[in-house]
């Protein structure tokens, strides 16, 4: 994790520049460079946002300093998530939604983290292939691979 890592109780006001305030009670952790944030809308319990902390809208906008602590925030997160979620998530949803075209409805770039449990969907297999629903059943298709 990295050094700045601050916790409940120690932060001021947080303030992002697409996102605006975010509530202080769903900040989880935070440093110089995101915010990692409970998301307003879960999808899942658990459902969190590693967001940028300056006004970058896309992943290509990120520095390589940037890249690499959003993949430490990455790892953070679930384990985070892992050992504070009861019960503790069987798998999880990472990803981007990068740009208009790819679903992206706030103009920051920020990152998604949302565990999944077996039995929370009649069939996950196919996982972020159903943004093209009718790409996601890919092992139906004659000749799959």
């Amino acid at each position: 994790m990295p050094e700045n890592h601050q916790r409940e109780g120690e932060r001021p006001r947080l303030i992002l520049p697409a996102f605006g305030e975010i509530e202080s009670e769903r900040v989880l952790a935070e440093d110089d460079l995101f915010a990692v944030v409970q998301d307003k809308y879960p999808v899942t319990p658990g459902h969190t946002l590693i967001i940028a902390r300056r006004a970058a809208t896309r992943f290509e906008q990120l520095t390589d300093a940037e890249k690499a602590r959003l993949l430490t925030w990455i790892g953070w997160t679930q384990r985070e998530l892992g050992s504070t979620l009861s019960p503790s998530p069987e798998g999880y949803n990472l990803g981007v939604n990068d740009g208009t075209a790819a679903g992206q409805t706030i103009p920051q770039f920020h990152f998604h983290v949302i565990p999944r449990y077996v039995g929370d969907v009649p069939d996950p297999r196919g996982g972020v292939r159903w943004v093209i629903a009718d790409k996601a059943r890919y092992w139906q298709a004659k000749s799959a691979f």
